[in-house]
């Protein structure tokens, strides 16, 4: 606008193109020197500028002083200029004078820093002079010092080999065993000089005294088990010998206490030889009374001669287990034709006991004989390992043997089970279904709990006996009886279709003979309650087996096809339910036929095929929901698929009732609309306690109903004018199409001339082909077969 003006009083405006720099650059400025100038602005215009200092034409009259005031801040601006360039021209000849500066200060440093480095190197050298003496002291004295303790420590040497031979002579054990820690100690310190001939010697002497000390406290061990029949507390000397035998290499140890074992354990392995009868399955306690005789006797007889910390009861019991173990194992193995599940399971329970016994002995750290975690014993020579660490572990030492036989148990489970369920069978065929009050839920059939408690007592006591193979075969057991259950109880219970398809219609009848009446009812939905119990136990039977079973078989356990047979028998119960349901309402649907609906002349009450429809609704709903009121889901499920299975028939009725005139067509909506308000309520009919209906439900009902609504509304829209009831017919039908579109001129009336003339104003509106019409007509040709044989089929030929 300025300009316009300025160009009209001939004063020109010259814009020049701005300094621009990086934006790095200018945001530096912007830091450095902060201003809200419009003058400074990156973005100056100077349109813009003009135009904030005029805004009107009358605020051109101060031109003169804007001007001035322009010529005034360019004038300080050349100054300000002038004087900056005036400073850098002086800044120049100041920063070479500050750099020379800095130059000869920084010599005169170095050379300080030189002078310090000289002195301080001859400073140095004048102290080593001074300490030179002292240091030669220094070596001296520390060599002084190592010579003699060499020299004590091999007088030690040659002083404890001697003392050793002398004490090892006469059996003085104690003495012995305190003399040979400390010569060892003293040995380890000659390793290095080894290659000196006379250290040499007396290592190999060492060696020799340590290897005749070991046999010859060996000796006297078994000279004092001969003798003495196994009472070793009367030998003393014997108790001092474990001393030295800890003193000496743990191999040693090893090896008197495995002959130690294997002497305990003779008496064990003659008594219970393979083919003796008192070594079978069935008498398996004897040997564990053994062991326990036989710490009795070590608590009498040895208890004083070895050390607390060689664990000889832990030992004794571990090599008793192992060898069971293998005895066992061979036995079952020869007479496999003998075993039977009692056997077995009482052989399994006294091993199980017995381990148990052991594991609190020996792995509780509060009694007195616990064996504390070992540490592996090392040979002192090449630290090569003599013997695994010494590891209690009792649990399943002996009954691990017994798992490759668990499948006789696992068989025996199976026989039960089958006998189980036929017995389940022929109780539900003889006492029918339990006893059921008006008003209660569905009750459950009671052989499913008992299948479940049975579950559990074998899979308590099968955890028990394994956590392997076993549980896992017992898991194809239990999937196995489980589809047996399904296909022998649950299949065969339920009412067959042409039961079905008469309805709880006696339930509507007469109350006095209500239990004859609600028979179809409480029979679908007990096995549909029955089925829900089965399906959610049998999620956490398989939780509780993959708890129990160790994780390399986790992978192995899944009853997702068992759930999915019980799910799919829900689905059954309640699409037996909602054909039942469609069952009672079909003679009303098929008396809409009846009505002459063209000639009706008046829009009265809903017609009787309504009241019929909601009769049967009001009766039936709240009997199946009180079956069901502890399955609520199911039977807001029953509800929606009811709604969806009726209203599509309900539409196609509908198409049916042609002609249909004005009034009539205003009384099947008024129909229609009454329907539309009861289905709405099917989740609350007759209920004294309401809830909300699902929103899934509630918009299956209103786009159901809506539809035949709309469908209604066109047959009494009027048809004069084509285009216009097609536009009306496209905006009131989402899906629409030819074949339903021709049924709506048929249900008005329409001549068929009239009829092609719309069709094709449709087809022309909404762009469908002729081969669309085709498929349509083809589709509805092959629908109206299908319902005629629906309707074979529920009349049962």
């Amino acid at each position: 606008r300025i300009q316009i003006l300025f160009e009209d009083m001939d004063i020109p405006i010259e814009t020049e193109i701005p300094l621009e720099f990086d934006p790095e650059v200018e945001e530096a400025i912007a830091e450095l020197l902060p201003s809200d100038d419009p003058l400074q602005s990156k973005d100056f215009s100077p349109v813009e500028y003009i135009n904030q200092l005029f805004p009107t034409e009358q605020s051109l009259s101060s031109i003169d002083d804007v001007v001035g005031r322009m010529n005034q801040r360019i004038h300080e601006l050349d100054i300000d200029i002038r004087s900056l360039i005036k400073e850098q021209t002086t800044a120049a000849s100041d920063g070479r004078e500050a750099l020379d500066t800095a130059k000869e200060s920084i010599t005169n440093l170095f050379n300080k820093i030189k002078d310090i480095r000289v002195k301080a190197e001859q400073s140095e050298v004048t102290v080593k002079e001074i300490t030179r003496d002292i240091k030669q002291l220094d070596h001296a004295k520390r060599n002084l010092t190592i010579s003699i303790t060499t020299l004590n420590h091999l007088h030690m040497l040659v002083g404890g080999v001697d003392s050793l031979g002398t004490l090892t002579k006469h059996r003085q054990y104690s003495e012995a065993a305190s003399l040979l820690q400390g010569v060892m100690y003293v040995m380890h310190h000659f390793k290095p000089y080894l290659h000196i001939p006379q250290i040499k010697e007396l290592s190999e002497r060492l060696e020799k005294q340590k290897r005749d000390l070991a046999a010859q406290i060996r000796a006297d061990f078994e000279e004092a088990h001969s003798l003495y029949d196994c009472k070793l507390n009367c030998q003393p000397d014997l108790a001092e010998g474990c001393q030295v035998m800890d003193a000496l290499e743990p191999r040693n140890k090893i090896d008197l206490i495995n002959w130690f074992l294997d002497r305990q354990l003779s008496d064990y392995k003659s008594l219970f030889r393979e083919y003796d009868e008192v070594s079978w399955l069935d008498k398996c306690d004897r040997r564990y009374a053994w062991l326990k005789r036989c710490f009795m006797e070590y608590e009498e007889e040895c208890s004083r001669i070895f050390p607390p910390n060689w664990n000889m009861l832990a030992r004794i019991a571990h090599e008793f287990c192992k060898v069971t173990r293998k005895m066992l194992e061979k036995q079952m193995k020869n007479r496999t034709p003998d075993l039977d599940v009692k056997l077995l399971l009482f052989a399994i329970q006294k091993t199980q006991n017995f381990e148990k016994l052991l594991t609190e002995r020996f792995e509780d750290p509060e009694h007195p004989y616990y064996v504390a975690p070992a540490t592996t014993e090392t040979t002192d020579g090449n630290n090569e390992q003599a013997e695994a660490a010494f590891k209690v572990a009792f649990t399943n030492s002996i009954s691990q043997c017994f798992e490759q036989y668990l499948h006789i148990y696992i068989e025996s489970q199976d026989q039960n089970l089958r006998d189980l369920i036929e017995k389940f069978v022929n109780e539900l065929k003889e006492g029918g279904l339990p006893q059921y009050q008006m008003g209660d839920p569905a009750p459950l059939l009671p052989s499913s709990s008992d299948l479940f408690v049975f579950y559990k007592k074998c899979l308590v006591q099968c955890s028990q006996l394994s956590r392997g193979q076993a549980l896992v075969d017992l898991t194809s057991v239990f999937k196995t009886h489980l589809r047996s259950y399904h296909s022998s109880l649950l299949l065969p219970t339920l009412p067959n279709r042409s039961s079905q398809s008469s309805g709880f219609s006696s339930l509507l009848k007469d109350k006095d003979d209500s239990k004859t009446g609600y028979t179809d009812a409480i029979l679908i939905c007990t096995i549909l309650c029955t089925a829900e119990y089965c399906l959610d136990t049998i999620q956490q039977l398989e939780d509780k087996i993959k708890e129990k079973t160790d994780e390399v078989y986790g992978d192995k356990i899944s009853f997702t096809a068992e759930s999915e047979l019980y799910s799919n028998t829900i689905t059954n119960c309640l699409f037996s339910l909602v054909q039942s349901l469609d069952g009672l309402c079909e003679p009303a649907l098929n008396a809409m036929l009846k009505v002459n609906w063209a000639t009706l002349d008046s829009v009265g009450d809903q017609s009787a095929y309504t009241t019929a429809i909601t009769s049967h609704l009001q009766s039936t709903c709240p009997v199946v929901r009180d079956l069901l009121q502890n399955s609520r889901k199911y039977f807001t499920n029953y509800c929606l698929k009811f709604v969806n299975s009726f209203i599509p028939r309900y539409v196609t009725q509908i198409y049916k009732c042609r002609p249909i005139s004005t009034v009539g067509a205003e009384q099947l909506l008024l129909d229609t609309h009454s329907l539309k308000t009861v289905l709405l309520q099917l989740p609350n009919l007759n209920s004294a306690v309401q809830r909300k209906a699902p929103p899934s439900f509630i918009k299956a009902v209103s786009q159901g109903m809506s539809k035949a609504e709309m469908i209604l509304k066109l047959v009494m829209a009027p048809s004069e004018s084509a285009q216009a009831f097609v536009e009306s017919y496209t905006n009131l039908i989402s899906d629409y199409d030819v074949t339903e579109f021709q049924k709506l001129l048929e249900m008005k009336g329409v001549r068929r001339g009239e009829q092609q003339e719309l069709i094709e104003i449709l087809r022309k509106t909404a762009n469908i082909t002729t081969t669309e019409t085709e498929e349509g007509s083809a589709a509805v040709q092959d629908s109206s077969r299908i319902r005629k044989l629906e309707k074979l089929i529920k009349k049962g030929f």
